[in-house]
């Protein structure tokens, strides 16, 4: 799939040949120096790694907070070398106990375009990620070797991942969901007792950084138009999201409802004897999983492929009213945890236990018949588009930081379900202006009015929590019996939340705030 990036091949051959020789924990790492960037959990978690192999260390962190002030202080008590909190630092590449680096590990936040990765880069030093890092201290002495299920995506990782996680303990298997979520894979391979299985969710970021990993198996759940502020443009985001079926050693998952995840997986390079399982909600054909019915059943991993199928698992078993990508997440899950070898019981009861996370198609209240629906999640107008296209008719709550994304098809796909808009970011003009193009019976109102003075001046002087209550009061206005109040910004949350989860839990405090305020309003008699 091409040739590597300059910082994943560049260095000198002494440099070079020592870092292909450290390929597991055992490795003779001492004395290696490192600039790892971040401090957050995968920098931390890189940090603590590299301390304990012995390698010498600094960290560096653009943020000079309590918080992190306290991390370089534990960093510091268990040998770092140093570690530089603040913008200042965040600008040149350190050297190492007056030594160049020769080598960075980075936390996915740092784009190639990034000041500290074009020096690396311009410095012929190899640049990893904590999750190459993971993958090459994976194999230690003296404890199991987990196998890697490795999943990715624009949308859905988080659900897939964590029903995986849910199908492997099914199946009695020490399995721990990794990587772009909850544990950093680090800590993960650090275990004591060691796991069976990782079910390791990837990002685009995260895969640029990489480049030695050898899943068990991968998918790539969909793709669509997202981060291209970071990667530069869709052609280099598909790029790193491709990198996900390399070195794949058993069974490449595949949308076979959206052919450009099977043309990555035409594109790779794999190991020989892998196969091509395609998932799909509807009929599965050979070598797929799929729907009967109501059924989710495999065409790909039994003998009699060619005139039957195995059930794994009924609609029941996803909950009430699933949603179509709910449905084709469990199916890309269970291809998965079968090309492990699970056996079609451990689906379904690992199904049956999955619990879905906050701010997923969240259902936060009913009141008057009105439904309010918490999808901070939907990050993208691709994870919105499936959230909108759960509900017939939406009072919508959107806008953000779009990360150079397009919003016309999403609007021109949905817009006879639209009933309102309440715009929320600090600017959404681009999504302003696609709901004018195409739904321009739509009224669109702004959540904090622009240039009205006093307290809501503008929207980037107001809080967050202000902006969702005020967001929540114009939708409230808007809604009628029988609509639901989605808020699925189809945005990032950055530019007026700390995250996703910040904003998501600003609207759950606002819905509830407004249905107290309602039961407590006497009745006209």
């Amino acid at each position: 799939m091409g040739g590597r990036k300059l910082s994943e091949t560049a260095g000198s051959a002494a440099g070079m040949s020592r870092l292909d020789g450290l390929t597991t924990w055992d490795a003779d790492w001492r004395g290696l120096r490192v600039v790892v960037t971040g401090i957050g959990l995968s920098g931390f978690s890189a940090a603590d790694t590299l301390i304990e192999l012995g390698a010498r260390v600094v960290v560096v962190d653009a943020r000079d907070t309590e918080e992190n002030r306290a991390k370089a202080d534990t960093l510091r008590i268990v040998g770092a070398a140093d570690v530089l909190l603040g913008a200042e630092h965040a600008e040149a590449l350190p050297a190492v106990e007056g030594e160049p680096a020769e080598l960075v590990v980075t936390s996915p936040g740092f784009s190639p375009s990034h000041p500290l990765m074009r020096m690396a880069a311009d410095g012929g030093i190899p640049v990893w990620g904590d999750v190459e890092l993971a993958w090459r201290v994976r194999i230690r002495e003296g404890r199991k070797t987990a196998e890697w299920l490795t999943i990715t995506g624009t949308n859905g990782k988080t659900t897939t991942v964590s029903m995986t996680e849910s199908m492997l303990r099914a199946a009695g298997l020490r399995a721990i969901a990794a990587g772009n979520v909850g544990t950093p894979i680090l800590d993960a391979i650090r275990d004591p007792q060691g796991y069976d299985v990782l079910a390791v969710e990837l990002s685009s970021f995260q895969l640029h950084w990489s480049s030695s990993l050898s899943p068990l198996a991968s998918v790539c759940l969909n793709i669509a138009e997202d981060h291209v502020d970071w990667h530069g443009s869709y052609e280099a985001y598909r790029a790193d999201k491709a990198k996900i079926y390399e070195n794949t050693r058993v069974a490449c998952i595949y949308n076979a409802e959206q052919a450009e995840t099977e043309h990555m997986v035409e594109e790779a390079d794999v190991v020989e004897g892998c196969r091509a399982v395609g998932f799909t909600t509807g009929m599965p054909a050979v070598s797929m999983v799929g729907m009967v019915e109501n059924l989710l059943v495999d065409r790909a991993f039994i003998e009699q492929r060619k005139d039957s199928a195995a059930e794994l698992a009924s609609m029941a078993d996803l909950g009430e009213h699933a949603p179509r990508h709910m449905v084709a997440n469990a199916l890309a899950a269970a291809a998965l945890v079968r090309a492990y070898g699970v056996e079609p019981v451990a689906v379904r009861d690992g199904l049956r236990a999955y619990a879905p996370g906050d701010h997923r198609i969240q259902a936060v209240a009913r009141l008057n018949d009105i439904f309010w629906i918490n999808d901070s999640k939907a990050t993208n107008p691709h994870a919105a588009s499936a959230s909108l296209s759960a509900f017939s008719s939406v009072v919508w709550i959107a806008g953000g930081l779009s990360k150079g994304v397009h919003y016309e098809d999403l609007v021109r796909d949905h817009a006879s379900r639209i009933r309102s808009v309440v715009l929320i970011g600090k600017d959404s003009s681009d999504l302003r202006t696609a709901l004018a193009r195409h739904a321009p019976g739509v009224r669109v109102i702004d959540a904090v009015p622009p240039h009205t003075g006093g307290k809501h001046a503008a929207a980037a002087e107001v809080s967050g929590e202000d902006v969702m209550a005020l967001a929540v009061a114009a939708a409230a206005a808007e809604a009628r019996p029988g609509d639901t109040v989605l808020m699925a910004p189809a945005a990032a949350s950055m530019d007026q939340f700390a995250s996703y989860a910040h904003r998501g839990d600003a609207f759950i405090e606002a819905v509830r705030g407004y249905v107290e305020g309602q039961a407590q309003t006497p009745k006209e008699p």
